[in-house]
């Protein structure tokens, strides 16, 4: 337990202590990049996990629309790290009936989740200091914060994280 000791001299008034207000809640998105920009951030509701059913009846449908808006014939592969509802049976069976490829991501390598070390950050800073007085309204400013950021620093993510990946030579898998 940490404890603080004030010193008052005596006639002098006592400090006033500042009693700041807990934060609504917290909320946990899942957010989807493309090498140029943002693709959909769809947040968890009345759930604190990510699970594998939530993942392929919710998540990756919004995601795989959004991506096929785009460019309705481009092939999708998309780069996930190895949690377990990435990595579900499940999962990756919904994945095969889309024909969406993955990127193998090797084990025990959180370095190699690009946006964590070089696109998160700046949107850490971007909202350090607000309070929200939702969580939704942490969400739509998370959002905002994505939008945001400049082509090229996603490019510039994309970049440094193929030279990592060529580094390992990370093997497709479908």
């Amino acid at each position: 337990m940490w404890t603080q000791v004030l010193s008052v001299f005596q006639g002098e008034e006592k400090p006033t202590k500042v009693i700041r207000s807990r934060s609504v809640s917290k909320k946990m998105v899942a957010t989807f990049v493309s090498k140029a920009s943002h693709i959909a951030t769809i947040p968890l509701n009345e759930q604190r996990t990510v699970t594998a059913d939530w993942y392929t009846a919710i998540c990756l449908p919004k995601v795989i629309i959004e991506l096929r808006k785009i460019n309705p014939e481009r092939r999708i592969i998309l780069h996930q790290d190895n949690a377990s509802s990435h990595t579900a049976h499940k999962t990756r069976q919904y994945l095969a009936e889309e024909n969406v490829e993955l990127l193998d991501h090797p084990p025990y390598s959180p370095d190699l989740s690009p946006s964590d070390f070089f696109n998160f950050p700046n949107i850490d800073n971007r909202l350090r200091g607000q309070r929200f007085q939702s969580p939704e309204e942490a969400v739509d400013a998370f959002k905002n914060a994505v939008l945001d950021l400049p082509a090229n620093e996603w490019n510039k993510c994309s970049e440094n994280w193929c030279r990592c990946v060529l580094i390992f030579d990370i093997p497709r898998i479908a």
